[in-house]
């Protein structure tokens, strides 16, 4: 801003007569003095970038990708305004802040719901039991040995269902899905009518009437505890059992790279089958790598700045005029076919660049290719001498006292060095710097030295890009995903459905097929209808 307003004043200067000599340095004069106003309220702030980069920060992902440089210090000076956050990032930000605030609110509302609602079950069967001796004792009949036997019934039939609804119900969630979950929401209304119907008939006809026969009562609760138990078996078949079978198969596509995966799904909602593809995606897919994209990009935009655009009819009209008025004779017809050769020749010569782009590609990929194996047998011969020298090491060891012994980490922070530059170098080559921390490369290689692991196996994480697992837990852990979809996100999948996934960076697409039904038929073949018999004729000679 300060570069552009001075700029200005001094055009604006230059622009005047001589007659306007002094009014032009008043101009410029305020031009000064309001640029410097504006530096002043300008604030400089310096940044330094961490010295064990781990992956992309969401902040700066995209094109650009931090460099790692391993213990290099880097200074960027940037200015910024102190009105620098528009009104848009104040209104996402605080959007963000509700949603995230709403989330919390939603999950702990359901858990709290959930508690209330097994402990009403668990304490409805404990009331239809305690209440008579509470209420009217003295009227009670006695309770015999097949009432007795009841309450060891009840109390074993709780304590499973205890079990059964603490091993289905109350496990850490996996994730926070944008609509309630159908089949877990009619369980709990169904359960909520239910005793609620047992409590309204409890006291229409027991408590109203005071009802004498114990027993009876007894049975009624053990009627209860079981009917609770079917309905836990309800919930296993719809919540467990109905996904299991195998109904579609979804494509999940990477936006980005095109990067693919199939999967078998079953009977989900969209936004179950959507939490089923995410858990798998961190699994199977490689890690997302902007670097790559961003080289591509730019050997796209290095080969467009290499075309040059010609205008054949301004070109043709100027070689005509030239031609017309410097030739002796003007022979117009001549000059044309000139022209007009030329600019055939002009096409075909940009026909040719571009006919041989593929060429360009070619060879450089080769070049790549070349040099990542050249890093990559310099890295391999690096880490094999690295780990020689750790085997005579332990042999010295072993001859030393027990108290000067070498642990796993000092190990390997003392042979590091030796093999840090050329995996530096590699992983530059291969676009992986982001990837690999310092500090990660030498917890794996004190986890290699602990576990005596081979130099291989310890390059396999370097050489293979694995799944986004491998990597720190920082960058996938609180990833926050959007469910784009047409149709609502609690209906079922049908064949053809489609849907995408999106985080900051890149997103998944999702398209779903049904598997086709099956028909087998049976065909009998009759085990005499393939064999022979050979006949051999004997044959004399003459």
């Amino acid at each position: 801003m300060d570069t552009e307003s001075t700029y200005s004043g001094y055009s604006y200067y230059s622009g005047r007569s001589r007659g306007s000599h002094r009014h032009g340095e008043r101009s410029r004069d305020r031009h000064k003095s309001r640029g410097k106003d504006s530096r002043s309220e300008k604030s400089v702030t310096i940044t330094a970038p961490p010295a064990e980069p781990l992956l992309a920060d969401p902040a700066v992902r995209g094109e650009q990708v931090q460099d790692d440089n391993w213990g290099e210090t880097t200074t960027a000076v940037t200015g910024t305004s102190e009105h620098s956050l528009s009104q848009e990032d104040v209104v996402r930000i605080t959007k963000d802040l509700e949603e995230s605030v709403g989330l919390d609110c939603r999950r702990y509302l359901g858990l709290a719901l959930a508690v209330v609602l097994g402990l009403l079950v668990f304490l409805t069967p404990l009331a239809f039991l305690a209440l008579p001796h509470l209420l009217w004792p003295e009227k009670l009949q006695s309770c015999g040995t097949a009432c007795e036997g009841l309450f060891i019934s009840v109390a074993f039939k709780l304590l499973i269902l205890l079990l059964a609804v603490w091993a289905l119900f109350f496990r850490p969630p996996r994730a926070g899905l944008p609509r309630v979950f159908v089949f877990r929401a009619l369980l709990a209304v169904l359960v909520l009518l239910f005793v609620a119907s047992y409590w309204l008939f409890y006291g229409v006809r027991i408590l109203d009437s005071q009802d004498e026969n114990y027993q009876g009562i007894v049975q009624y609760a053990v009627s209860l505890v079981d009917a609770l138990l079917f309905i836990h078996y309800l919930a296993i078949v719809l919540l467990e059992l109905r996904q299991l079978q195998p109904c579609f198969s979804v494509c999940v596509a990477r936006s980005t790279d095109g990067e693919a995966r199939h999967y078998n799904l079953g009977q989900l909602s969209i936004q179950r089958a959507a939490l089923a593809i995410l858990e798998r995606y961190y699994c199977d897919f490689p890690v997302h790598n902007p670097a790559l994209l961003s080289a591509s990009k730019s050997r796209a935009a290095k080969h467009l700045a290499g075309l040059k655009v010609y205008n054949v009819d301004d070109a043709f009209r100027s070689k005509l005029k030239a031609y017309l008025f410097d030739s002796p004779g003007n022979n117009a017809a001549a000059a044309a076919g000139m022209v007009q050769s030329q600019s055939r020749a002009m096409i075909a010569a940009t026909a040719r660049r571009r006919d041989t782009s593929h060429n360009e590609l070619y060879y450089e990929e080769a070049e790549h290719e070349r040099r990542v194996r050249k890093r990559k047998s310099r890295l391999v011969v690096a880490v094999e001498e690295a780990f020689t020298h750790i085997k005579r090491m332990q042999e010295e060891e072993q001859k030393k006292a027990p108290g000067d012994v070498m642990d796993p980490r000092e190990a390997a922070q003392a042979i590091f060095p030796s093999m840090a530059r050329a995996l530096q170098k590699y992983l530059r080559t291969t676009k992986q710097q982001h990837c690999h921390s310092m500090e990660s490369i030498q917890q794996h290689l004190a986890f290699c030295i602990t576990n005596n692991m081979t130099p291989k196996a310890f390059l396999e994480c370097y050489l293979t890009p694995g799944p986004t697992l491998q990597y720190g837990r920082d960058h996938w852990l609180a990833r926050k995903w959007t469910l784009i979809s047409e149709a609502s996100v609690t209906s079922g999948l049908k064949d053809g459905s489609t849907f995408a996934l999106r985080c900051l960076d890149f997103g998944l697409v999702v398209t779903t097929k049904r598997i086709p039904y099956i028909q087998m038929s049976e065909e009998y073949i009759d085990p005499k209808s393939h064999k022979f018999v050979l006949r051999l004729q004997s044959e004399t000679s003459v």
